[in-house]
This record gives structure tokens, C-alpha cells and sequence, in this order.
């Protein structure tokens, strides 16, 4: 047995990015998938530049992200002290501890809570969120709680994710999401207040599919009209993941929106 299970026997290891990153993760419960990597792809951050993850879990998207953007500093949110600790030790395990920190935090917690944990309002120039996005009316939750609790979104939640992430963000920072495509409206909608420049990206599962995901960047205090993307496809017609995609999820490539 490995080390790391020896230490987590309740965890499973893996490697995502082609081997570039390794996880431990919960073995039951939520498990990383392809919506945490499209989300850091689609980050656009740069050197020398602070992102926080919001309701970061195991820390997959935040971390792949600082994979990716040498240089940059990540703040990883989460409110689960179990997946907390799991995302403090991917940091270490991955040598980015020294530019990834982690916050035992509910994204809704008031600023005096974000101020003790060293989370400064007006200090994060991206945030990316992959909040959770089942309604329960419309999609039965699952009976494991921690699954439960990362997919499905009690009334409010997006909009707590957004107010937050706004008032971590500088004053034209940019938030990236991940949410699906069917509910689209409802980003629209909780962003119309904070946020403008609003650009979409539909993800595809195949070419004559509808979009399963959107990808959605937004500016904090923006201008401009809504500006809806060509399609990212995950396989092409064939069923063979896209030269694009596996780009993203092997090599860690960035995403696009043009």
C-alpha cells in the first residue's frame, strides 16, 4: 500500500493532467471530473496575479490552474475541513504549497471571517467557481452527503457564490464559472448587478449534441454586450476526444473563448 493511502485510507490517488498533477481525493463521495479542469483552463490568469478558488473541494481546479500560470498565487475556499485538508496536502504533494494556500471558509461567511483567514476584499484579480448547480426539485440528490453537498444548490447559492466573488475581486477583476448549460439563464441573471463584459462558452459532449456545460467569464464592474462562443466539443463526430480537448486535460493547455 502507498504512503499516501497508508495516511488517507479513505482516499483514492490520482493523476490528472497526463501525470502532472496528482490528487488524493475522497474514494466515495464527489470525485474530480473534467468540469475542474475545463474551469482552470479557462482562467486567464497570469504571472504574478492572485486567484481564488471558491468552494475549491480537493483543490483540482485552483491547483491545475497554478500548474499551469508559474507564477501566480491561489487562495483555495472551502468550507469542508476534511476536503480542506486534502487540498492543503495536493498543494504540498504537488511542490506549489509556496504559492497555494488554503481557507477553511463557507463562501457566504462575512468579511470580518475572510479578514482572519488573510482574504483581503478588493485582493483576488480572478476568482473561478464551480459552485454547485442541481436543483433538487429537478434532480434528485444523491444520498451520499458530501456528493449532495457539492452538486446540488439549496436556493441562493449562486448568487452567495457571486456576491462573494465580487466583493473578493479588484476593481476590474475577472470571475470565471463553470455551470450548466440548461440554467445558463440563471448566471445571467445573478451576474447582472456586479458584473458586465459577459462572455459564454457552450461545451459540447459531441457535435450534434446540445451543450452539457457553459463556460462564463465575466468582468467585475464591466461594459459591453453578452458575447456567445463557437462550441467547445469533447469528442469529435467519431466519439474520439478532440485534439482540443485532450490538450486541455492531458497537457494542461489554456482555453480559448475566440
Amino acid at each position: 500500500m502507498a504512503p499516501a493511502e497508508r495516511k488517507h485510507p479513505a482516499t483514492t490517488d490520482d493523476a490528472v493532467l497526463g501525470g502532472k498533477l496528482h490528487l488524493l481525493q475522497p474514494r466515495s463521495g464527489h470525485r474530480v471530473g473534467h468540469d475542474a479542469i475545463l474551469l482552470a483552463a479557462a482562467t486567464d490568469a497570469r504571472a504574478r496575479e492572485h486567484a481564488i478558488d471558491l468552494g475549491a473541494g480537493i483543490g483540482a481546479a485552483g491547483l491545475a490552474l497554478a500548474a499551469r500560470v508559474q507564477g501566480l498565487s491561489v487562495t483555495l475556499v472551502e468550507v469542508d475541513a476534511g476536503l480542506v485538508a486534502l487540498a492543503a496536502e495536493n498543494a504540498r504533494r504537488n511542490s506549489l504549497d509556496d504559492r497555494v494556500t488554503t481557507a477553511e471558509l463557507d463562501v457566504g461567511a462575512p468579511a470580518r471571517e475572510l479578514l482572519a483567514a488573510g482574504i483581503t476584499p478588493g485582493s483576488a484579480d480572478h476568482v473561478l467557481m464551480n459552485p454547485p448547480f442541481n436543483d433538487p426539485e429537478r434532480h434528485p440528490a444523491s444520498p451520499d452527503a458530501s456528493r449532495s453537498m457539492a452538486h446540488v444548490a439549496t436556493p441562493g447559492t449562486l448568487q452567495s457564490f457571486v456576491t462573494t466573488a465580487a466583493r473578493l475581486l479588484t476593481a476590474r477583476g475577472t470571475l470565471t464559472l463553470i455551470w450548466r448549460a440548461d440554467q445558463l439563464a440563471e448566471v445571467l441573471a445573478a451576474l447582472t448587478e456586479a458584473f458586465g463584459g459577459v462572455a459564454v462558452l457552450p461545451v459540447h459532449a459531441r457535435p450534434d449534441a446540445p451543450a452539457i456545460r457553459v463556460l462564463v467569464r465575466a468582468r467585475k464592474a464591466g461594459r459591453g454586450p453578452l458575447a456567445i462562443y463557437s462550441g467547445l466539443m469533447l469528442t469529435d463526430a467519431s466519439g474520439r476526444p478532440t485534439q482540443t480537448i485532450q490538450a486541455v486535460l492531458r497537457e494542461g493547455a489554456a482555453i480559448d473563448f475566440g
